[in-house]
């Protein structure tokens, strides 16, 4: 899906440093682009959140949505099952290119933390995007009454199956683990009993096959190397996550641990590009601080476009704001 669309701003990333930065740059009339590879990233792998501020008490996922409702009610559009692999910068725009099509920005925002971990198996790069997805949360519901299947490990792995056994028929669950492990005994049982699950413990994938899409997956037994072919639809792979910045390694600079160095405002080494979570030198990997980075960065990619269009910055200094509210309650 090639654009010819020029977005103020494309966020890399729907994690909360991602959507708090689509959130801040929609509400100041950017037009945004936020293309991901799944809804909520890493945050999605925690059931419960306590030290976020002003609430109580909260799935990552259900946070994650929070943030992604807020952001679209001020304009902000998404894709989803995007994974970008190269960026070029031509001129004064940056040039995204994923695999489902091309984007053209005036600022990047890189805040696609850790990247869902691939099975690295023949046939996934090719299916990418046609079947194969990373994202239980955003592709479930395109399997309905279609068999297919999740690839996964743990909770994560617990509760995509879960998710998709309500849409697909039937859904297969394939797990290098020769047991269910989960610490929601609940979920475990739910998922145990659910009729439409086919459980394949202690198997691995082999190789993924179809024509134009995924039409079956080749698994094998890890115990006796025995193969057996599933005719699927889909593959929703959730293996967790890994960092992956070599993409971006000739666009901006990277520590040695192959983090993206920001300054204080979020800022990279090139012109234009800003960068906030998980995926930026910045410490503490916390929610909280992520979100408060994705912030940061949306409103140094709104001041860049201010001065590029010759006009002064605008003035996030809380108190200075302050101030100037009190002078004008006085007037």
């Amino acid at each position: 899906m090639s654009e010819n669309i020029v977005y103020d701003v494309i966020i890399i990333g729907a994690g909360i440093a991602g959507l708090s930065a689509a959130l801040y740059t929609a509400r100041q009339k950017m037009k945004t682009l936020v293309v991901s590879k799944d809804l909520g990233g890493q945050l999605t792998l925690t059931e419960l959140i306590e030290n976020y501020p002003a609430i109580e008490s909260s799935t990552g996922l259900a946070l994650a949505q929070k943030v992604e409702k807020q952001a679209k009610k001020f304009g902000a559009t998404f894709i989803y099952g995007e994974e970008i692999n190269k960026i070029e910068k031509k001129g004064d725009i940056f040039l995204v290119k994923g695999i489902k099509g091309e984007y053209i920005a005036k600022t990047l925002i890189l805040a696609f933390g850790k990247t869902p971990r691939e099975l690295h198996v023949k046939g996934e790069q090719e299916f990418k995007g046609k079947g194969v997805s990373y994202c239980a949360i955003c592709d479930a519901a395109f399997f309905k009454d279609k068999p297919a299947a999740v690839v996964g490990e743990g909770e994560p792995g617990l509760e995509a199956i879960e998710l998709l056994s309500r849409y697909a028929k039937p859904a297969y669950y394939i797990s290098r683990s020769t047991v269910l492990v989960g610490s929601d005994e609940n979920l475990v049982k739910s998922v145990l009993s659910n009729n439409n699950i086919r459980l394949y413990l202690g198997y691995t994938v082999k190789e993924i096959q179809g024509d134009q899409k995924v039409s079956r997956i080749v698994i094998s037994n890890l115990k006796d190397e025995k193969t057996e072919v599933l005719e699927v639809e889909g593959v929703i792979i959730e293996m967790g996550y890994e960092l992956r910045t070599d993409f971006v390694k000739d666009l901006v600079k990277l520590n040695d641990k192959g983090e993206i160095i920001v300054d204080e405002l979020g800022k990279t080494s090139m012109e234009g590009v800003f960068a906030a979570g998980d995926v930026t030198s910045t410490p503490y990997k916390q929610a909280v601080v992520a979100a408060a980075e994705g912030v940061k960065a949306a409103l140094s990619a709104y001041n860049y476009l201010r001065s590029k269009s010759g006009l002064p910055p605008v003035n996030v200094d809380w108190k200075a704001e302050k101030k100037k509210f009190s002078v004008q309650l006085r007037l």
